[in-house]
């Protein structure tokens, strides 16, 4: 019995180790990431997580009950303990000495020091109503009564603060927790909120910031190059659901040492049509980098008014076809296409944050040989093939939009994939699994400009939290013309206040 014990927590143990291993592995590898990796990734972290517990659960027993298990202890190499967060208040226990000796009972102790064992702990939120107090004052000559102006309010009419109303915005469009689930929560801390008050917040809050969110709108068209993708969104209908779409623009000028700052700007439609895009593009002229969605079509028309969009294709999910058949079917050809464009990605990374035109000089130096040899090798192939073949649709993929997948060997600003915007897509295939579906087309539009604000916050390295419960605490008396020192990338965090007694 011990030996069997002692043999299953040595195969877990190998397991655990294997499976950190593998999941840094797939962290490492960079490209591909947003599809059949990030998949293989979470799979295996969830298994991670469960070995992990098993072996955690264990160790508690082989402590709680040595004689049960004799013999059982474990062999793996524990984490190393990181120090406690230095910003986090510290608060005194203190565990009084022995006033007496307990060898002879004497009472003439000498303190020698102290030893401290830090623990972490986490108190619940902490309600608290504050009260905005306004004396009034009578003059004794005219008899005038005099008081301050009320202050703003977040809200119109809201009895929410600041901080409460961010939290819930957070929580519902940040960690995608539904408001009904909030609801419970504030409940079973003693403050019962009704969902219908939580979703008037929302839909206030929405109005309220709407100003920044047409401003970061304004800001990702005026990019030279655009990152563009969507997802399907499942709204409510009539007895049933049907499927709108969310859709990112993302700007992100890093790639190529840009200047201006990054940001995701979400909108909604209630189908996949192309004219969406092309009606909330506006007067965008540019690249625009996404997938070969045929509803883009008329975008890349050369006559286009008021200037003609240049597609860049994405490489990742021309190799995401392959892969599939590389990884299902063991195909060669598909293994050896899988290959060949690694090693085009290989070289593309030591490009990042290089200014477009050294960017454009090491692509030509490095790369535009292998696409070369790689188009050429893709025909070759290509002409032994049935046109029904699965290898042969992968090849015809990259093959009919080849100026589109080569256009980043001129132009230094183009990226290799569009994973910035699969990235600022996730959010939203995350959030799905809890919120099910958007209540109306309405809904959709109020979602959209919610992660429009959170996704450029987290892009420019901004807590969302904090930023809003700041922005909707100055926005009521901010000039308008000012709009933009509340932009993410102008913001500078405030400094705390104290309330007064």
């Amino acid at each position: 019995m011990i030996l069997a014990e002692r043999a299953a927590r040595l195969v877990s143990e190998i397991a655990v180790e294997r499976l950190k291993l593998e999941v840094a592995r797939l962290r490492r590898e960079r490209f591909g990431a947003s599809s059949e990796r990030s998949a293989r990734i979470d799979q295996l972290e969830l298994v991670l997580e469960d070995l992990e517990e098993t072996l955690a659960e264990t160790d508690a027993q082989a402590v709680v009950e040595p004689d049960a298990l004799p013999g059982v202890a474990s062999s793996r190499r524990k984490p190393a303990r990181r120090p406690l967060p230095e910003h986090l208040p510290r608060e005194r226990i203190l565990h009084p000495g022995p006033t007496t000796c307990a060898c002879c009972g004497g009472a003439r102790l000498r303190h020698l020091g102290e030893d401290v064992t830090e623990t972490l702990e986490r108190i619940p939120a902490r309600w608290v109503v504050i009260q905005h107090v306004r004396e009034r004052f009578s003059c004794r000559d005219c008899e005038t009564i005099a008081q301050t102006p009320a202050p703003f309010h977040p809200i119109s009419r809201g009895r929410a603060g600041p901080n409460l109303l961010a939290e819930v915005m957070m929580a519902k469009f940040g960690l995608h927790l539904p408001l009904h689930r909030q609801s419970q929560r504030f409940a079973h801390e003693g403050v019962p909120i009704d969902v219908s008050t939580l979703a008037g917040w929302v839909g206030a809050v929405t109005t309220a910031l709407s100003p920044l969110v047409s401003r970061i709108e304004a800001h990702v068209r005026e990019a030279d190059r655009l990152h563009l993708d969507d997802t399907p969104v499942p709204v409510l209908a009539k007895g049933k659901t049907r499927t709108g779409r969310l859709w990112t623009v993302v700007r992100d000028d890093r790639p190529f040492g840009g200047p201006e700052p990054p940001a995701a700007a979400y909108f909604y439609s209630p189908d996949r049509s192309g004219a969406h895009a092309e009606t909330w593009l506006g007067d965008f002229h540019g690249i625009v980098q996404a997938d070969a969605f045929s509803g883009f079509v008329r975008l890349y028309d050369p006559g286009r008014k008021p200037g003609p969009i240049h597609e860049a294709a994405c490489w990742a999910h021309a190799r995401r076809k392959f892969f599939e058949l590389a990884d299902l079917k063991k195909a060669p050809i598909a293994i050896e296409a899988v290959t060949r464009i690694d090693a085009i990605f290989a070289i593309e990374r030591a490009t990042n944050g290089l200014a477009p035109d050294e960017r454009c000089a090491h692509r030509r130096a490095r790369s535009a040989a292998l696409v070369t040899d790689l188009e050429t090798w893709l025909r070759e192939n290509r002409a032994r093939l049935s046109a029904k073949a699965p290898t042969a649709v992968a090849i015809d993929y990259l093959l009919k939009r080849w100026i589109a997948f080569t256009r980043f060997l001129d132009d230094g600003r183009i990226c290799l994939s569009n994973n910035a915007a699969e990235r600022s897509i996730r959010p939203i295939a995350v959030g799905r699994r809890n919120w099910t579906f958007a209540g109306s087309d309405a809904g959709g539009h109020r979602t959209a400009a919610l992660y429009t604000l959170i996704e450029t916050a987290k892009l420019n390295h901004i807590d969302p939290q904090a930023w809003l419960a700041d922005v909707l605490r100055r926005l009521p008396d901010h000039p308008a013309r000012r709009i933009d020192d509340l932009l993410p990338w102008n913001w500078t965090q405030p400094q705390p206040r104290q309330i007064a007694a």
